[in-house]
């Protein structure tokens, strides 16, 4: 199809795709066992053993997601949330672990606590922990090995110790200040000595490694292994766990901004919470259908900004051109507008809002939209009779003239940062095997930063209701026992015959979507292989609202790794785009596993960047 007739920048001097680098920091592994992606090599390392010794895909990311608890603790953690895709006999399902705002989490008493946004940290962001649940509901379904056997891993670096990448000692010290004054089992626990671990020094949780025997024991006696795990999901839900939850949250503490509160969150709460398997929400781009969460998650903005370009050049889709970057931002803009204004819990079963922004007519008008200047990012579309929410968008200069000045315990999502600095990502997990059974999984929240820790169970509580508001007329409006509109989104891609072909994914928050357009444009449209298009540069929008706390926008705001280029980065500012640079490799840390359509062979790639991400595989 032809570029749209608004756009006053395209012409016949339009070159074809940018061809792949010759050379890669790694290579696309291939095989025919089975392949493994994810954010820490220690996780990948021990999801590929699991595989090696006779357990499918799914026992293996068990295994592998349990020692990212462990060894990413500044990233994720057993009280935060997973959104997974699965292959089942039925089609891929949404392995969904987002827990729920607790029962005493109105708007009304966060009013009266004096709060106008949900905190960024403290036990008030706190949700119904998700991610075990999930986890072990997945091993019951879909895996094969017994409990004991897939938490080995995890219990013996718990014990025994891992050697702690740099930015766990880094992120540490970012609240070190906050852990000594305010939360001072925090401290115990990530700073015995009076410091921040150094790069490379072993550090352990005894409390999670026994909170996982415990675990294991509650099921020990039971008659089968569905029995066992059950066992395990009650004693996390509903037993030690759950109360040690509730009488630990109820003690005032530190939030975002300096304020002291207790949690409202319950044993109740937990007790009330259970992972399920439900429908995703699919689309089609070049011959492949792609497969996301519902609008209660960010993963149709993937599949709305597809469409959108969808109907433009191959050449406008090249995010390495001034051109196809400028259409590529311009296109995100325009979904997360959407997200902004039609996502959140409110739109989870509204199949007539997500027919809508999903067709093709409704794709149309919103390219139409794109012409030669960057947009400030604030529109909408328009929906028949219905009058879309507008959040708030403060610049983060707003904010803070409006707000007291923030403490450590208020940082939000530990991602890149809006201006481009580094603090960290969450996690993604990635896993094929030579049966086809595919995964890709993103737990994420209950990182060691997000609430004090929990002594006797060597873990803290998430702030994922942080990404609602205090405002009614929002879908994504907090409500009690409703899941906050999370960012977590995994992508599966399904070949032109409806088999499972890839498993992506990507940490980042508000950029999960966005650096995975990236890598489906280059290899799907730009026929790059899977590590080329992981290495190749980055960028992303920052107009949108955030979701994290303190929620703020940066209007015509585009974040770009140097190697984009001097020539095509002086293009995007001549066009508006307000650009930070974030360094050389800096922006994602994509991962991916999958099978070749045509041939059947396996492949793994994983991001360079940090020096953390590793696939492994045979």
């Amino acid at each position: 199809m032809s570029p749209t007739s608004t756009d006053v920048s395209a012409d016949s001097s339009i070159s074809a795709f940018t061809p792949p680098p010759s050379h890669t920091t790694r290579p696309t592994l291939r095989g025919s066992f089975g392949m493994v992606s994810s954010t820490h090599w220690l996780a990948s390392a021990a999801a590929q053993a699991v595989l090696e010794r006779g357990g499918n895909a799914f026992d293996a990311a068990v295994a592998g997601a349990f020692v990212l608890h462990v060894v990413e603790p500044h990233l994720n953690g057993p009280g935060g949330d997973l959104v997974a895709l699965v292959t089942t006999d039925e089609g891929p399902r949404v392995l969904m672990g987002q827990g729920p705002a607790p029962a005493g989490a109105t708007i009304e008493h966060y009013r009266q606590a004096g709060l106008d946004l949900v905190p960024g940290a403290g036990a008030l962001a706190a949700v119904a922990p998700g991610a075990v649940d999930a986890w072990l509901l997945l091993l019951a379904e879909r895996g094969s090995w017994e409990l004991p056997d897939v938490l080995a891993f995890a219990i013996h670096y718990a014990r025994h110790g891992h050697p702690a990448v740099g930015r766990v000692g880094t992120t540490i010290a970012a609240v070190a200040d906050l852990f000594t004054r305010h939360w001072p089992t925090s401290a115990a626990q990530w700073m015995p000595d009076g410091r921040p671990p150094a790069d490379g020094e072993v550090i352990r949780n005894e409390a999670w490694a026994r909170t996982l025997e415990r675990l294991v024991e509650a099921g020990a006696d039971a008659g089968s292994r569905a029995e066992r795990i059950e066992a395990a999901r009650e004693a996390f839900g509903s037993g030690f766990v759950a109360t040690a939850v509730e009488q630990f949250a109820a003690l005032p503490h530190r939030h975002s901004g300096g304020g002291e509160h207790a949690g409202v969150i319950t044993a109740a709460d937990m007790a009330a919470f259970r992972a399920s398997l439900e429908a995703p929400c699919t689309a089609s781009f070049r011959g492949r259908t792609v497969v996301k969460t519902g609008p209660w998650g960010q993963g149709p903005v993937l599949l709305q900004t597809l469409a959108i370009l969808d109907g433009f050049d191959d050449a406008r889709l090249d995010p390495s051109t001034e051109l196809g970057a400028h259409t590529v931002l311009e296109a995100l803009k325009l979904a997360l507008a959407d997200r902004d204004a039609w996502y959140g819990e409110a739109a989870a079963g509204d199949t007539e809002l997500l027919d809508h922004l999903l067709s093709p007519e409704y794709a149309a008008t919103r390219r139409a939209l794109i012409g030669e200047r960057a947009s400030a990012g604030d529109e909408p579309g328009d929906i028949p009779g219905r009058t879309p929410h507008r959040p708030p968008r403060l610049t983060a200069e707003e904010f803070e003239a409006t707000h007291p000045e923030p403490d450590e315990a208020s940082a939000g999502e530990p991602t890149v940062a809006r201006f481009g600095r580094t603090r960290g990502d969450t996690c993604h997990l990635d896993v094929v095997d030579r049966d086809g059974n595919m995964i890709a999984a993103t737990p994420s929240g209950g990182w060691l930063q997000s609430n004090p820790t929990i002594p006797e169970l060597g873990f803290c509580l998430g702030s994922r209701l942080q990404m609602t508001w205090l405002d009614e007329s929002s879908p994504a409006a907090l409500r009690p026992g409703t899941r906050p509109r999370t960012t977590l989104t995994p992508t599966m891609l399904l070949d032109g015959s409806g088999r499972p072909e890839a498993v992506v994914g990507s940490p980042g928050g508000d950029q999960q979507d966005q650096w995975q357009l990236l890598y489906l444009l280059r290899t799907l449209v730009g026929g790059y292989s899977p590590q080329q298009a992981i290495d190749a540069p980055m960028l992303h929008t920052t107009a949108m609202v955030g979701s994290f706390w303190p929620r703020t926008a940066e209007p015509y705001g585009a974040v770009v790794e140097d190697r984009l280029g001097e020539d095509v980065i002086a293009g995007l500012e001549r066009r508006g785009h307000r650009i930070t640079r974030a360094g050389d490799w800096s922006l994602g840390r994509m991962c991916v596993a999958g099978r070749e359509p045509d041939t059947g062979v396996l492949y793994a790639a994983a991001n360079p960047r940090g020096a953390q991400g590793y696939a492994a595989g045979r």
